[in-house]
């Protein structure tokens, strides 16, 4: 390839062209391509670039904590994981019906894993996606710098088509975490998909949030068209820390089977929902 065709794809912004131009050259030669079946490939290979540049853009948008994989995940070690269940998830339909999803289970079996996954494999159909933790969600907007930029907070968490919210329940939150919380799930509700990770069972949430009303709105909402994956099982955290989890390292009342609780058992009251907002 000489300079001045280089400098002429570079002025095009068609880098993934120029990378394998001369491959294909060569390859156009051996095989005796026609012009169209040459260019063709060539644009292929334009398109290729451009889609592995901009899923690295939404990966980075996405904030994960670390970037995980459904292949990269140890179904073996807890076997009885509803993995049907799970790869269901990940076929996205779940986003086209803006339904929620929530995984509830004790620490260490997996769920970050899963829903940072999950938020990958949304990622390459296309979607968008925001990964936070809900320390980062109260920091975002409790932080007192943030109060002037209220309405750009909120849409950073309103505009991905799935937004991801870890850790629910690893400690109490501060105040007015309920009020940010119900703000978010209120303006996404039946627009937009959410999924939130929990340890800690949802009658516990009002305690959490320090605000009953405000945790009983959540769930209401939240729960209304929500898939629940409740996991238990042994730590994957302690298996690596101290070995194979035994009788003496794992809870007593952590069982190892899975249980997947219908949606609509779970919903509380709408009373005090309503109370809590009009």
């Amino acid at each position: 390839m000489n300079d001045r065709l280089l400098s002429t794809l570079k002025n095009l912004r068609l880098s993934g062209l120029a990378q394998s131009l001369d491959v294909r050259l060569h390859e156009a030669q051996s095989n005796r391509l026609s012009h169209a079946e040459f260019l063709e490939l060539l644009l292929q290979d334009e398109l290729l670039v451009r889609a592995d540049r901009l899923l690295a853009r939404r990966v980075k948008a996405a904030c994960f904590r670390e970037l995980k994989t459904l292949d990269g995940f140890d179904w073996s070690f807890n076997p009885s994981l509803p993995k049907k269940r799970i790869l269901d998830l990940a076929t996205g339909r779940f986003l086209s019906e803006r339904r929620d999803v929530l995984f509830l289970g004790p620490p260490g079996v997996g769920k970050s894993h899963l829903v940072q996954a999950l938020g990958y494999q949304v990622l390459k159909q296309g979607g968008t996606v925001l990964y936070r933790s809900v320390f980062d969600v109260v920091r975002d907007f409790l932080h007192d710098e943030a109060f002037a930029g209220h309405d750009k907070i909120l849409a950073r968490y309103l505009k991905p088509d799935l937004l991801i919210i870890d850790d629910m329940g690893m400690k109490q939150l501060p105040k007015r975490s309920g009020e940010c919380l119900f703000e978010i799930v209120l303006r996404r509700y039946e627009t937009r998909s959410t999924m939130m990770t929990s340890n800690r069972p949802l009658e516990d949430w009002g305690k959490l949030l320090g605000d009953v009303p405000s945790a009983t709105a959540i769930l209401d909402r939240f729960l209304h068209h929500a898939d629940i994956v409740q996991i238990t099982g042994k730590s994957y955290r302690l298996s690596q820390s101290h070995g194979a989890p035994t009788k003496d390292n794992v809870h007593p009342d952590t069982p190892t089977g899975v249980e997947e609780k219908p949606t609509k058992a779970s919903k509380p009251s709408r009373r005090p929902a309503e109370a809590a907002s009009p």
